[in-house]
């Protein structure tokens, strides 16, 4: 399978000696892409420019709008204790710069898709951040946004059905949030039911719901995601996938046991499932909170280039 793989430096997000004090790795990107470019059948491209404040002003709410203009608001967002004497301006482009382009690629992720290729988006994914909200490290919801723009352009009509595949450890709230009203819009969401978000509310936006309990295993993740695939039904335009390796068992924050191995063929039994169903996609990259983040990634994207 050929796949189009979305990387340029700005994603990486390098706070130097701060670094240590958050579990998420923001150099994985760099990690990640420099594994993959000379694998055949990758094409690694670039968005063109990071997304605009006029684009996101557009998605968003007015009080949304003047939060992200409050460092309180989004160190608490990105889950990282209160840093003095640093200003705002530099928490933009250090953590929310990163992100802006983060969306772009998914932006043009979504566009290669629609365009009949295959893609993933190694950064990307935030699926907690909503029209109203940032939380759990997400600032901008970037399916959202994309949606919006791809709709705005004419390349998605509001007809067009899309499906949301989350694979990420976490319930993606934010997603069912976003999509709250959109019935042209399917979300299948496998996840921990016992960690953060525990939002009923959202949970029961979700078409095809699979909640495990803290402790599950390759064996038992895999099974319930092959016998949740297979209830996807109907014609798509064109479907995200949230590939977070969240999943992982080193992973501080998921509570799942699964290994590299196991979270690479989660990747490959979702892009084959979608490939046979005639239905191209958009992968982005998500959480992942461990040391084995960016391999997993790497093995994903090998497992899922191979097929």
């Amino acid at each position: 399978m050929k796949l189009k793989v979305f990387y340029t430096e700005e994603y990486n997000i390098n706070l130097g000696i701060l670094n240590k004090f958050h579990p998420f790795d923001g150099l994985k990107f760099q990690k990640v892409a420099a594994q993959i470019g000379d694998i055949r059948n990758i094409q690694i491209c670039e968005p063109a420019a990071s997304i605009s404040d006029t684009e996101i002003n557009a998605f968003v709410d007015s009080l949304q709008a003047l939060l992200l203009k409050k460092k309180g608001y989004i160190l608490r967002a990105l889950e990282v204790p209160k840093i003095p004497l640093v200003p705002f301006s530099w928490v933009d482009k250090k953590v929310l710069l990163p992100m802006r382009w983060a969306v772009s690629g998914t932006l043009a992720a979504a566009r290669i898709a629609l365009a009949g290729e295959n893609s993933w988006n190694i950064a990307g994914g935030f699926h907690h951040a909503s029209k109203g909200v940032s939380e759990g490290f997400c600032i901008y919801n970037d399916i959202g946004i994309a949606v919006q723009e791809l709709r705005n352009e004419g390349s998605l009509s509001l007809e067009d059905n899309i499906l949301i595949i989350d694979i990420d450890v976490h319930h993606g709230n934010g997603n069912a949030y976003t999509f709250m009203e959109d019935n042209t819009v399917t979300l299948f969401d496998i996840y921990n039911s016992e960690i953060y978000p525990n939002n009923e509310y959202t949970r029961e936006r979700v078409d095809i719901n699979v909640p495990l309990k803290t402790g599950a295993d390759g064996s038992m993740y895999l099974s319930k995601l092959r016998e949740a695939l297979n209830k996807i039904a109907g014609n798509y335009k064109m479907a995200f996938v949230v590939a977070g390796t969240d999943v992982l068992a080193s992973d501080k924050l998921g509570g799942f046991k699964l290994n590299i191995d196991e979270c690479a063929t989660r990747d490959s039994l979702v892009a084959q499932k979608l490939t046979d169903l005639s239905i191209p996609f958009a992968f982005l990259g998500g959480g992942g909170y461990s040391s084995e983040s960016a391999l997993a990634m790497i093995a994903g994207i090998k497992k899922v280039v191979s097929i």
